[in-house]
């Protein structure tokens, strides 16, 4: 269901609500952008990023998982619930999806990470993803290393 078949949905906010959950994260690329990692991708509130940050997408991100609303980190918890991250930077967009797990706990206060793997602490919002990193649209990664403003946008279906 489009956003826009969901505001018109005549059931109301609530049903709306049942569907899906959102949470928004605006951050930046920096220059030392790599988007070479094979496991994971990362969105950072840091200012700074290395070349070793070979996940790193995006940095200076105004949110955390720590932030997200509780209702979201709930629905995140269900093993059949389907995760999704969609960066848009530079008139470049690309989206993964992967699924939730229960012990996702969305406390971290510095980063967001997407895992292909199980394996989870409290920076991951969502595993079984179906890339990492690596997997990212190429342009999309220039865009990002040029430091283009971005777009992070995380949904969870129950």
């Amino acid at each position: 269901m489009s956003e826009t078949d969901r505001e018109s949905d005549p059931e109301g906010e609530d049903a709306e609500s049942d569907e899906w959950l959102e949470e928004v994260i605006r951050a930046r690329g920096h220059e030392n952008v790599r988007a070479e990692h094979g496991s994971t991708f990362e969105v950072t509130t840091d200012d700074y990023l290395t070349p070793a940050g070979d996940c790193i997408l995006a940095i200076e991100a105004d949110r955390a998982p720590a932030d997200f609303a509780p209702e979201f980190v709930d629905a995140c918890q269900d093993e059949s619930a389907t995760i999704s991250v969609t960066i848009e930077a530079g008139g470049h967009l690309e989206s993964v999806t992967g699924r939730g797990h229960p012990d996702l706990e969305l406390s971290d206060e510095r980063s967001a990470v997407g895992r292909t793997s199980d394996y989870v602490d409290d920076r991951t919002v969502l595993v079984g993803a179906e890339f990492a990193a690596e997997g990212f649209d190429r342009d999309l990664v220039e865009a990002l290393r040029s430091g283009a403003e971005a777009t992070v946008t995380i949904v969870v279906e129950p």
